[in-house]
């Protein structure tokens, strides 16, 4: 099976007050986007394949492929599909997927997500809470829906036979969408 990245970073990070976009905010000295590129490229998965749309991403974007969506304001859901139907048609036949926003994933958790293959889909799981990264087959592909926020959790909840979890110890799975969640990942008492 040949499992690509994809970063999801279309969004306009709408609830983020800062003086930029989201994306490009820095935490430690490098905007969030660059975290997040550098752990994909680290875990040695194929891409990533990073899906832009609300805000020009591309000078940020070395190592990495852009896929425009151009109906980023239908939603994740549309996101996550022109991400999904970029892989295919690049001859892949599993995604592993998270968010741009989430500068502390490891690139352990890309490799096991990844490599969790008994199931079509595999969920991090951070002390038994799931987050991200998701990895989801082909044959999952077409029960993802096309708009709104949810992106793969209606179709994990709703079928939980075809969802493996994945114990994850490294890094931390929590997204920044305001300007105060990144002045607590900034926060020195803070552990990352």
């Amino acid at each position: 099976m040949i499992t690509a990245a994809v970063l999801l970073a279309a969004g306009s990070g709408s609830r983020f007050q800062g003086d930029g976009p989201k994306l490009l905010a820095e935490l430690d000295g490098k905007p969030l986007l660059r975290w997040a590129i550098e752990a994909v490229l680290e875990s040695g998965l194929p891409g990533p394949y990073v899906v832009t749309g609300g805000t020009p991403l591309s000078q940020w974007l070395a190592g990495a492929t852009e896929v425009r969506n151009e109906r980023w304001e239908d939603g994740l859901a549309s996101s996550l599909r022109a991400g999904v139907d970029f892989a295919s048609q690049q001859g892949h036949d599993a995604v592993v997927v998270a968010l741009a926003d989430q500068p502390r994933l490891s690139p352990e958790a890309w490799r096991l997500v990844a490599a969790a293959a008994e199931t079509p889909i595999a969920v991090a799981t951070y002390a038994g809470v799931r987050g991200h990264p998701v990895r989801l087959a082909a044959e999952v592909w077409s029960g993802l829906p096309a708009t709104g926020d949810d992106g793969a959790r209606l179709l994990m909840r709703d079928h939980p036979e075809l969802v493996t979890e994945v114990p994850c110890s490294a890094g931390n799975p929590l997204d920044i969408d305001t300007t105060e969640d990144l002045d607590q990942f900034n926060s020195p008492t803070r552990s990352a």
